[in-house]
This record gives structure tokens, C-alpha cells and sequence, in this order.
């Protein structure tokens, strides 16, 4: 049974100014998103599911979904805010959507094999989805067994600034055993990647794992997080900040020993658009990428 890709596409791209997910980035008018799709179709994916709005429903189908029509199967699923378990429900005044997990159970009904999550505005690159691709189809008959990729952190960082990456350690098997947050990640005048730590600065090797919200699930992950949010909602429901993110899950289900997640290296470099400023850098990687052969242009024919 081939994986399956499940993309978020849910944000609302404010800080962007726009649906970024649908902005044409690439030389002939494409989105990230259709990058990713093309890494998945030739990496052996066999589907492709999208979590959207309703708002933006009818431009999603015509400039997106239909362009897929003839390369793969695909399906749509929608992100609402009232879309809770039973016994709850959503506090008046709340547009801030419920987080990523909460994007990921609006797929239950939908994804019944080994899959993949991945963020839309991201470029995650060609290695890093045969890297996963090969992961899940070893997971057609686990469970509890899940995965994620880890990018070196050197291939992850901006020339425009400091990142902040959740650097990853792991056991002699790599496998996950936590993920510590860094802020201010950048190289100094030596080219060393440094970090603020208190009065002084730490250092990271060229190659730790950083992850970017590139996941590998297998069908159980759904049961387990509809359990979570449950627990999440009885704490945070009335909190309007409050978000029920993926790696909240996949640390409590480690930290337990209910679930085990690898560690899969990737010689892929991220990048992505997260500010509106971002656009110019990404427009000229793609075009480069382009020229390298690395992709066609256009992408789908």
C-alpha cells in the first residue's frame, strides 16, 4: 500500500498578507505546495489529502486541486473551529484555529494507511520525500512506530537572520527522545552555528537534527490524539491562545513509552516563506533549482 501525503493548508497566512499557499513562486506560476506534491508523486506516494478552510474552498479547488487531476488521487478535508469531540464546544469569540494536531484528526475518516504531514508553505526538497516515502512503506503493518525528518540544522538557517529550530536528541537507535527549543539561531564571524544560552553563547554542530513539521504516522496516531485533545480541551478550552500541537502529542506518547518515532536524516535543505520579505530568496532558490535540472518547468504538464 503506497503512503499517503497529508498537507496542511489551514493557516490563515496573515503575517504572509495573503494565502501564501496559493501564491506562484515558481518560474512558471508555482506554489510550494506543488513542488512538494511532485517530490511525493515521484518518491512513491500514492495520494494526496489537504486540510483547508471553507472560506477558501472554491479558489482552493480551482487553482490548486485541479491541476493535480490528471498526476494523483487527491482529497480535501476542512479545519473547523467547531469541529470538537463530543461534550464540548467552542467558546464564543475564539477565531484562533485549534493547531496542528487538532488539523490532523480532521483526516481520521479519510487516511486508513501510513502517512506523511507536512506544512504547505514549505520546501522541503527531493531527498527528504524519498527519505520518509521509504520509512512508511515499512510501516504498513505497525503500529506505534512513527518517524520524522530530521534536517541538519546548517540547512535549515536564513541569510536574512536568526531561526529558532527544535533541535532534536535522540537514543543510540536513533530515535526520538526529545525535542529542545532554540531561538536566535545563526552562524557568527567564525561561521560557527550558535545559539543565545544565558550570558553566553552554545554551540551546534553543522549536522544536529532540527524538525521542520515533516511527521510519518501510521492510522493509530489518530486514536491516540483524539484521546489528547480530549485531555487538551479539559485544560485549555476557554484559553484562546491556546493550541494543540503535533510534537505535544508525539513527546507525551515517547515520555510514556506508548510510541517510538525515528529520526531520518536528510541531505535535503528547507526553506520556506514566512514573512512577506521571505518571497524574493525563495522565488530565486527555485529558479536555481530549475536551472540545475532538479525540476522541470512547469511542473505539471
Amino acid at each position: 500500500m503506497k503512503p499517503t501525503l497529508f498537507i496542511l493548508a489551514a493557516g490563515m497566512g496573515s503575517r504572509y498578507g495573503g494565502l501564501k499557499q496559493l501564491d506562484g513562486v515558481g518560474p512558471s506560476g508555482e506554489t510550494i505546495m506543488d513542488y512538494s506534491i511532485f517530490d511525493a508523486v515521484r518518491a512513491g506516494f500514492g495520494k494526496v489529502v489537504f486540510v483547508i478552510r471553507h472560506d477558501f474552498e472554491e479558489e482552493f479547488r480551482e487553482k490548486v486541486l485541479s491541476k493535480y487531476a490528471k498526476v494523483i488521487p487527491v482529497e480535501v478535508c476542512f479545519q473547523t473551529l467547531d469541529n470538537l469531540p463530543k461534550g464540548f464546544k467552542c467558546p464564543e469569540g475564539r477565531t484562533k484555529p485549534w493547531g496542528t494536531n487538532h488539523a490532523v484528526l480532521m483526516a481520521k475518516d479519510i487516511i486508513h494507511e501510513p502517512f506523511a504531514v507536512i506544512n504547505s508553505d514549505d520546501f522541503y526538497g527531493r531527498n527528504a520525500f524519498e527519505v520518509l516515502a521509504g520509512d512508511l512503506v515499512k510501516m504498513s503493518n505497525t503500529e506505534n512506530d512513527y518517524s520524522m525528518i530530521g534536517y541538519r540544522v546548517g540547512n535549515t538557517l536564513s541569510e536574512s537572520g536568526t531561526v529558532n529550530r527544535g533541535v532534536c536528541t535522540t537514543n543510540a537507535g536513533n530515535f526520538l527522545t526529545g525535542v529542545t527549543e532554540r531561538i536566535n539561531i545563526g552562524r557568527n564571524e567564525n561561521g560557527e552555528i550558535v545559539y543565545p544560552d544565558g550570558d553566553s553563547f552554545g554551540k551546534l554542530d553543522e549536522n544536529a537534527p532540527v524538525s521542520m513539521n515533516m511527521w510519518g504516522f501510521t492510522p493509530d496516531y489518530f486514536e491516540y490524539s483524539e484521546n489528547y485533545f480530549i485531555d487538551f480541551l479539559k485544560q485549555n478550552l476557554n484559553k484562546e491562545k491556546s493550541e494543540f500541537f503535533i510534537p505535544l502529542v508525539v513527546n507525551d506518547l515517547i515520555t510514556k513509552g506508548l510510541a517510538r518515532c525515528r529520526v531520518l536524516d536528510t541531505t535535503a535543505k528547507w526553506f520556506g516563506v514566512t514573512y512577506t520579505e521571505d518571497r524574493p530568496a525563495v522565488v530565486e532558490k527555485l529558479a536555481n533549482l530549475v536551472k540545475e535540472g532538479e525540476y522541470p518547468t512547469p511542473l505539471f504538464r
